[in-house]
């Protein structure tokens, strides 16, 4: 499994793999954090509209979450590897939006 991510994200060994994963935990349980304390700050309880919930999530949180990924990857020094996966992630997202040659 080591070895296919080494592949798949083309870094060295597998301390790289290591720190790459710890950035996407330290990543995860800051965004939690992060999350709860924004929907205390908003007023959002577990019996405000799902929808209402969903909306601060897509709007705030995701983004937050691509800042924090940045800010540990620059804590670990890998700051230029999770640069360049948010400009492929983006690129992607983007594409889904760009229009399509129709062919007839």
């Amino acid at each position: 499994m080591i070895e296919k991510l080494k592949q798949r994200w083309n870094v060295k060994n597998g301390w790289d793999v290591l720190i790459i994963l710890c950035v996407f935990a330290c990543t995860g349980f800051s965004v939690l954090y992060a999350k709860r304390w924004i929907f205390e700050l908003i007023g959002l309880t577990k019996q405000s509209p799902a929808w209402v919930r969903w909306a601060v999530n897509i709007l705030i949180v995701l983004p937050l979450y691509q800042v924090i990924l940045l800010f540990w990857g620059w804590i670990w020094r890998k700051f230029d590897f999770f640069w360049a996966f948010e400009k492929r992630m983006f690129s992607r997202i983007g594409s889904l939006f760009r229009r399509k040659s129709s062919r007839i």
